[in-house]
């Protein structure tokens, strides 16, 4: 019943889509010229996307926003934006400014120009709007990754108290409270900042009660809002169980806590990377399966150090052999749903290199086999604390055979009492010791020796402090643009908007004063290889905002082959700069000299590397 209510909270509606949303088209076309004054603009994705209130800023030729409707969804399609425009609209270049969020939660921008009746020669300062707040965004990513390590410890402490079975549970309650409270308080921090978040805009619109209303009617306010309903169901089930613990079967609080993980994975899965793209319904459970495995393996390391730091180390002999082959079963499940992902989402060998998923991806497995190293180092003393365990029931004696109708107590009953030996099983289990197998003197079966505790311990510390830093990895990861997706929203792209597929900036300073004097070219070149290449330029003033210079020029040399310089003739489309036949002949390191010129006196030339590709 709870695993059906999340689903359908975050997964109705849900279509197959490309992870982040790619423009596919725009009406007016970018860079056009139309005669008439259009009545709206309407953009099309390449998946469903969000509208926040200011969706789209548009900027007539004066420079000066113009007053437009609400933006909506055209025909009622969810890949599409539209906004209606004003009916008297001046000749010259409008520059349209638009903001939305994707299916897999994470906001996209860009801006696009057309002209009315004739282009328009602006110079000057344009204000798109906000792109990302500093502070919102570093905010966010931090509760976003305190959430995700308070659900492995979380889902981990409780699997294994559950699974392990260790004699006392004493030291697993302070950090499951800890993982319960940091989880719920990193998810409210989430709920609250999502709107700015959205919306590139500081902290403080975090409390705007419009705002958050708007967040509570999307995917990943519902998955939040499912994530804290979850919670509180956990924190009645462990309260349950911690008061009724000899009463409740294992079978049964397995059963309804595995439920409840499960249900706890899918707040994630439904709302991120695994939510858009190609293949969702296995990308969701392998998303699942994954985050339950991190769970399991990550969160049980450090139940296991609290429980050889605190044990008593009579149990040790039965509690780390059990976690050590439950944390095998789950560094197995990790591998296999790890591969299918890091598939899913790189597309191409070529990536992992070659775009910023594909190199944060290559960190991660560096992690994760640093991780392994470490896991097999404890898995040999792991072995050292099973082998007395071992060595004691294969040295157990085979039960003697009974004549029949002797008494059921066998051997000791027949004799009656007081017969046996000093050190008996009836004695030791009076002392609450259990028996030796080597006499009085002999140690028991139980027993560990302190050294391999003390190694097993720090081994198991290391683990958990790698661990900490993968899981802060995997969080900057399922923020960034998958491989895959980029390359689909490089074929899906409109005329005359290129890509971002090889971007290079050029910060520039003319020594002028003026915001045009300095600041940076956004300078991409799709795709960065042998033949025919395209070239956008977007200069950026002083103050980060989208500006209008006389001139930008471009051009390439390879100074191994003496070839060069070629030059890219970029022409000015209204806000950018561009050009779509840029021949590169030969793959090599280039020099991409581009010259910025602000004034007609006042201009610098700044060289950048290039690399490209056969």
């Amino acid at each position: 019943m709870l695993l059906g209510t999340v689903l359908v909270l975050l997964l109705a509606g849900a279509a197959p889509a490309s992870a982040h949303a790619a423009l596919r088209s725009t009406d007016p076309d970018d860079g056009s010229v139309v005669q008439r004054a259009p009545r709206h603009v309407t953009l099309t994705f390449t998946e469903s996307v969000g509208l926040l209130d200011d969706s789209f800023r548009v900027f007539g030729p004066d420079q000066r926003r113009v007053h437009t409707g609400e933006a909506t969804h055209a025909d009622g399609r969810s890949d599409t934006a539209r906004i209606g425009l004003p009916g008297k609209l001046a000749k010259g270049t409008y520059t349209v400014a638009w903001r939305v969020v994707s299916a897999d939660s994470h906001p996209v921008s860009g801006a696009f120009s057309f002209s009315v009746g004739k282009r328009s020669a602006t110079t000057g300062q344009i204000d798109t709007g906000p792109t990302e707040d500093p502070l919102t965004r570093g905010l966010y990513d931090a509760a976003r990754y305190l959430a995700y390590l308070a659900a492995a410890l979380l889902v981990g402490t409780a699997a294994f108290a559950l699974l392990c079975r260790p004699a006392h549970t004493s030291p697993l309650r302070r950090p499951l409270v800890a993982a319960w409270w940091t989880l719920l308080g990193s998810t409210a921090v989430l709920l609250l900042l999502r709107a700015p978040y959205e919306a590139g805009t500081g902290p403080a619109a975090a409390f705007d009660a419009s705002a958050l209303g708007r967040t509570l009617t999307g995917r990943p306010g519902l998955a939040l809002l499912a994530r804290l309903l979850v919670l509180l169901l956990t924190a009645a089930f462990l309260i349950g169980l911690s008061r009724r613990r000899d009463t409740v079967k294992r079978p049964v609080a397995l059963a309804i806590g595995t439920a409840l993980a499960t249900a706890l994975a899918l707040t994630w899965a439904a709302a991120e990377h695994a939510s858009a793209g190609i293949q969702v319904p296995a990308a969701m459970t392998s998303s699942v399966v994954h985050l339950l495995a991190t769970g399991v393996w990550l969160g049980g390391l450090v139940a296991l150090l609290l429980t050889l730091r605190r044990s008593s180390g009579d149990d040790l002999v039965e509690v780390v052999p059990r976690f050590s082959r439950i944390a095998f079963a789950s560094v197995t499940v990790l591998a296999v749903t790890g591969l299918y992902q890091s598939w899913r989402g790189l597309g191409s060998l070529s990536a992992l290199s070659g775009t910023s998923y594909g190199r944060l991806l290559l960190a991660k497995l560096a992690g994760v086999a640093v991780l392994l190293l470490v896991a097999g180092y404890s898995r040999r003393w792991t072995a050292r604390i099973a082998a007395p365990a071992v060595a004691a029931r294969a040295a157990v004696p085979a039960p003697v055979p009974q004549p029949v109708g002797a008494p059921a107590g066998g051997r000791e009953a027949a004799e009656g009492p007081g017969t046996g030996e000093p050190g008996t099983s009836e004695e030791a289990e009076s002392r609450g010791e259990p028996e030796s197998l080597d006499g009085p003197a002999g140690p028991r079966a139980g027993s560990v020796d302190p050294g391999i505790r003390r190694r097993l311990r720090r081994s198991v510390l290391v683990e958990v402090a790698v661990a900490a830093v993968v899981l802060m990895i995997t969080t900057v990861l399922t923020g960034t643009l998958p491989s895959r997706a980029q390359a689909e929203a490089a074929q899906q792209a409109p005329v005359g908007a290129l890509p971002p597929t090889t971007e290079i900036t050029v910060p520039f300073d003319t020594g002028t004063d003026s915001v045009t004097g300095s600041g940076k070219v956004q300078v991409t070149l799709d795709p960065a290889r042998v033949g025919e290449n395209g070239v956008q330029a977007v200069v950026y003033g002083s103050d980060t905002g989208l500006v209008v210079i006389p001139e930008v020029r471009v051009t390439f040399t390879l100074p191994s082959r003496k070839i060069g310089p070629i030059d890219a003739e970029l022409a000015d489309r209204g806000g950018y700069w561009s050009t779509n036949s840029v021949n590169l002949p030969l793959a090599g390191n280039w020099t991409m000299k581009t010259t910025v010129r602000v004034s007609d006196v006042d201009q610098v030339s700044v060289e950048r590397r290039v690399r490209v590709e056969p």
